[in-house]
């Protein structure tokens, strides 16, 4: 590669680990093509990249961005998961196609700039998304209306039931 060429990649990298929200690093050594592209749809699908990169223009990167990470102990080809709308969809798509694909590896990450194992990774990924959260909280709120509701509407049948009765 020409001086050019990697620092383009450079500036690229540094760019988007200036804009995301969370950065997982994969090993993706031993996946088929068609999966990692698979993948990808996936991830731009939720506002997420996948960039596989050299682990020193990566380390270099992270470093100029503040990031403090030793590439050399991640073992494997290493990729980088960038979610740049929120913590948890990247997380989640990245750990379900590990679970379909036992190729993909979660090494490590950052969420919020902190450093974090896989461990930390895969919790985050079983947490419920904003979207379910928020169906959540709506259900919660609505259901002691919908009760109450409902409270009224059976006395006015019953006393409907029996007026009903009387009549016959």
């Amino acid at each position: 590669m020409t001086k050019a060429q990697k620092k383009k990649i450079l500036d690229e990298l540094k760019e988007k680990i200036a804009k995301q929200k969370i950065m997982i690093f994969v090993d993706f050594a031993g996946l088929k093509v068609k999966d990692l592209s698979s993948l990808k749809k996936k991830l731009k699908a939720v506002g997420s990249q996948f960039r596989v990169a050299k682990k020193t223009l990566t380390q270099i990167a992270l470093k100029d961005s503040g990031f403090k990470i030793e590439m050399k102990k991640l073992k494997g080809e290493i990729a980088l998961v960038f979610g740049f709308k929120d913590e948890i969809s990247p997380a989640k798509m990245v750990w379900q196609f590990s679970q379909e694909n036992p190729n993909l590896k979660i090494l490590a990450g950052f969420v919020e700039k902190k450093f974090v194992e896989a461990e930390k990774i895969i919790e985050l990924a079983q947490l419920p998304t904003r979207e379910e959260l928020l169906a959540r909280l709506v259900g919660s709120i609505s259901a002691p209306i919908s009760n109450f509701v409902n409270v009224l509407e059976n006395n006015i049948k019953g006393l409907i039931y029996a007026l009903y009765a009387i009549k016959k």
